[in-house]
C-alpha cells in the first residue's frame, strides 16, 4: 500500500475557500471520501488531480504554486491516464455534440468496449433504446439526470479500458467519481460498483470516489468482502473556518448505527387521516400511477395518517418530485384529485387556496436543492422572519431550533452571515430546520439527507423521530434506500410509475 498525502491550499482573492493538510490518495487502491457537501471534497480532489484555473483561483499543491505544481511530470501522467467524473453530468457534457459523439472524443475512440459498458448500466434497456439514448444531443430535460450521470459513467469506463490496453502495470493513475450515484437509485448504484470492481480486479488502478450515500458500505461488505484490504473509507471533516482535514472513517459506526436505529412503527398516532391522494394523475402530460408492491400490480391511493410516514420509491426523473409539488401546489396537474385535513383538492381548485390555507399551515416541504429554496442573500435569522408561526420565533427560541443541528454556541455573527457563504450542508440543516419549525400537519421531505455528514443524518433521522411520535404525517421521497427501508415499515412503502 503506497499512501501519498497531499496539502492543498484554494483560495478566491484574499479569501481562503479551503485548506487541507492531510488529502490522502493510496495508489491502486479505492477510496470512498465522504463529508458534507460544500467542505470542500471536491475542490481539493480537483486541484490534486490538475483541473483548477490558475487564472481564477490561487493554489498551492505541496507548498508548490499551482503552475508549478501542474507542470509535474506525474501530475501529466496522471490526466493523461485517467478520467474525473463531475458531480453535476450537465457541467462536463456539450450540449452541441451528440452523446455517441462525446463518448469518442479523444482517447476515448481507443476503447473497444463501449457496447458492453453500455448494456451494463442499462441494464434493461435493449439496443434500440441504447441507441436513442445516443443520439441525442443532451440538453437540460433529455435525457434524464440519471442517464447524463451513465453516460458520464461510461466515458469513464472506456478511459479505464484504454488505461488497461495501452499503459503497463505501474502507470500512474486518478480516477475521481464525484458523486457518482446522486442520480441513481441503488439498482443502478450496484451496477456502477459491480463494473468498476469487475475492472479494478484484472487491473488496479488509484480511485476516488466522493459521495454522501454511507448505505454504500452495506454493499461493499455484502458484496466485496475480498477487495475490502484494498478499500478505505475516509471522512473530510471541518477544523475551523476553511481548514478541513482528512480522517478514517469506521464502517462499523455506520453499519452499528443502522442496526441500532429506531426501526419504522407499523401504526401511526392514530388512525386521523392526513392526506389521502388519488393513485392516478396526470402531470406535463404524463399519466402516473401510484402502488403498494414493486411490481406495480396493486393499484393504491397515498395515505398518510397522523404520525406515518410515507416512502415513495420509484427510479431517478419519473417524478416524485413531481408528486410533492402537486400535493403541494407547486405544480398544477392536469388531472389529480387529493384531501388533506379534511380539505377537499383538484385540479379545478384556485391556487390561491394553497397559499391562503396549506403553504406553511397544513403542509411544508422541505426542497431537494437548499441552494433553489433559500434566499441566499438573506442572513440565517432572515430565513426564518416572516414564516407564518403561531407564536413569534425569539432569538432565544431561534438559537435552541438552529442548536438541534448546528454544533457550538449560536452567535450573533453566525446569525447575521449571509446564506450564500454557508456551505452546502450547512444550507441544507437550514434548509430542514426552516421548515420543521412550522409544525405542519404533513411534513413532505424531498432528499431531506443531502449533503450531510454522517453525524448530520444521525440528528435529522432523530428529530424526524420525534416529530413523528408527536404526530406528525410525513412524506418521504430519498434514494437513502437502506436507511429508509429501515426508518419505515414496509406497509408505508409506495411505488410510483408511469402508466
Amino acid at each position: 500500500m503506497t499512501l501519498e498525502r497531499f496539502s492543498v491550499r484554494v483560495k478566491a482573492g484574499q479569501r481562503t475557500v479551503v485548506s487541507a493538510a492531510n488529502y490522502g490518495v493510496f495508489q491502486d487502491e479505492v477510496t470512498f471520501l465522504f463529508g458534507e457537501s460544500g467542505i470542500g471534497k471536491s475542490m481539493v480532489s480537483k486541484a490534486v488531480y490538475g483541473l483548477l484555473d490558475p487564472d481564477e483561483l490561487s493554489a498551492t499543491v505541496n507548498d508548490k504554486p499551482y503552475t508549478v505544481y501542474l507542470d509535474d511530470a506525474e501530475v501529466k501522467e496522471i490526466k493523461k491516464n485517467s478520467f474525473f467524473v463531475f458531480q453535476e453530468p450537465s457541467s462536463h457534457l456539450n450540449s452541441l455534440l451528440k452523446i455517441s459523439d462525446q463518448l469518442n472524443e479523444g482517447s476515448l475512440r481507443l476503447s473497444k468496449d463501449e457496447a458492453a459498458i453500455m448494456e451494463r448500466l442499462w441494464q434493461d434497456a435493449d439496443v434500440a433504446a441504447i441507441r436513442r439514448i445516443l443520439d441525442v444531443f443532451p440538453k437540460p430535460y433529455r435525457p434524464s439526470g440519471g442517464e447524463k450521470q451513465r453516460v458520464l459513467l461510461a466515458m469513464a469506463f472506456k478511459k479505464i479500458d484504454v488505461l488497461m490496453r495501452t499503459t503497463g502495470a505501474g502507470g500512474r493513475s486518478f480516477f475521481v467519481f464525484d458523486e457518482p450515484t446522486g442520480s441513481l437509485d441503488n439498482r443502478y448504484r450496484n451496477l456502477f460498483l459491480g463494473l468498476l470492481f469487475e475492472k479494478y480486479a484484472k487491473r488496479p488502478f488509484t480511485v476516488m470516489i466522493i459521495t454522501h450515500d454511507y448505505s454504500i458500505i452495506s454493499e461493499l461488505y455484502a458484496n466485496y468482502r475480498p477487495l475490502l484490504p484494498r478499500i478505505h473509507l475516509q471522512e473530510l471533516r471541518r477544523k475551523e473556518g476553511a481548514e478541513v482535514e482528512v480522517v478514517d472513517f469506521s464502517a462499523q459506526d455506520y453499519l452499528s448505527w443502522l442496526g441500532e436505529a429506531p426501526a419504522g412503527s407499523s401504526f401511526g398516532v392514530s388512525e386521523t387521516p392526513v392526506l389521502n391522494f388519488g393513485a392516478r394523475f396526470t402531470v406535463f402530460g404524463r399519466n402516473l400511477c401510484l402502488y403498494k408492491d414493486p411490481a406495480h400490480t396493486k393499484e393504491a391511493d397515498l395515505e398518510i395518517n397522523k404520525g406515518e410516514m410515507v416512502y415513495v420509491k420509484a427510479p431517478s426523473g419519473v417524478g416524485k418530485t413531481t408528486l410533492a409539488k402537486v400535493i403541494m401546489g407547486l405544480y398544477p396537474a392536469q388531472k389529480f384529485g387529493m384531501t388533506l385535513c379534511g380539505l377537499r383538492l383538484t385540479e379545478k381548485t384556485p391556487k390561491k387556496i394553497w397559499s391562503a390555507k396549506i403553504w406553511g399551515k397544513k403542509a411544508g416541504m422541505v426542497f431537494q436543492h437548499a441552494d433553489e429554496s433559500l434566499n441566499l442573500a438573506a442572513s440565517v435569522k432572515e430565513t426564518f422572519d416572516g414564516l407564518p408561526l403561531s407564536e413569534k420565533l425569539t432569538l432565544g427560541r431561534l438559537s435552541q431550533v438552529l442548536s438541534e443541528l448546528f454544533d457550538g454556541k449560536i452567535t450573533q455573527a453566525f446569525l447575521a452571515k449571509k446564506v450564500a457563504m454557508l456551505s452546502g450542508g450547512q444550507k441544507q440543516r437550514l434548509n430542514l430546520l426552516r421548515t420543521i419549525v412550522l409544525a405542519t400537519d404533513l411534513l413532505i421531505l424531498d432528499e431531506p439527507l443531502n449533503g450531510l455528514d454522517f453525524l448530520s443524518v444521525k440528528k435529522v433521522l432523530s428529530i424526524l423521530d420525534k416529530k413523528r411520535s408527536e404526530g406528525t404525517a410525513m412524506l418521504m421521497i430519498s434514494h437513502n434506500e437502506e436507511i429508509f427501508d429501515h426508518f419505515v415499515d414496509k406497509e408505508h412503502v409506495y411505488y410510483l410509475a408511469e402508466v
